[in-house]
């Protein structure tokens, strides 16, 4: 994983490659206050270029709504270095899901065949770019693992903990 994501980075070092890529997109800022709306609490996640969320611990009570906005803080060309949030379930196994999810470039990284190990997702975003995602915490109390799932970036250290508690 490791040599994927230093080849991703050459990759994007490559002089011209960067030109039409580093522009950030034109998108509306997030709306926290649809989240309020619904009773949700929000929690704003950025992931940069060091492929690590800026939290590794989310707390939840069973059944809270939750709002995830992820700001891609970066600038890497998406193409190389774009971010995700993905919440697992409870038994999911984050390293055999990023396994899976290392083949599955055109549906951003998220698997479709372990859409049962999912309890929220988002799209990838490119630096600048926000994605956001509301869910319901789960009622079972326990630590769900949350992850970005583009290549290189889970085994870098781009994960974390939802505790429902």
């Amino acid at each position: 994983m490791q040599l994927l994501c230093a080849f991703s980075l050459v990759l994007a070092l490559i002089p011209g490659s960067q030109a039409a890529a580093t522009k950030p997109a034109a998108k509306a800022p997030a709306a926290p206050a649809a989240a309020a709306a619904k009773g949700g609490r929000t929690v704003n996640l950025t992931g940069a270029d060091d492929m690590k969320f800026n939290m590794t611990t989310i707390e939840a009570k069973p059944g809270e709504m939750i709002h995830v906005v992820l700001k891609n803080v970066g600038t890497v060309p998406k193409i190389a270095m774009a971010h995700n949030f993905v919440l697992l379930a409870l038994t999911a196994d984050p390293v055999e899901f990023t396994k899976a999810a290392m083949m599955a470039q055109p549906t951003d990284y998220v698997p479709l065949d372990q859409k049962a190990k999912i309890l929220a997702s988002t799209k990838l975003a490119g630096p600048g770019e926000m994605v956001e995602v509301s869910f319901k915490a789960p009622a079972k109390a326990g630590s769900y693992n949350y992850l970005c799932t583009f290549p290189g970036h889970y085994a870098a250290g781009m994960k974390g903990t939802l505790v429902v508690k």
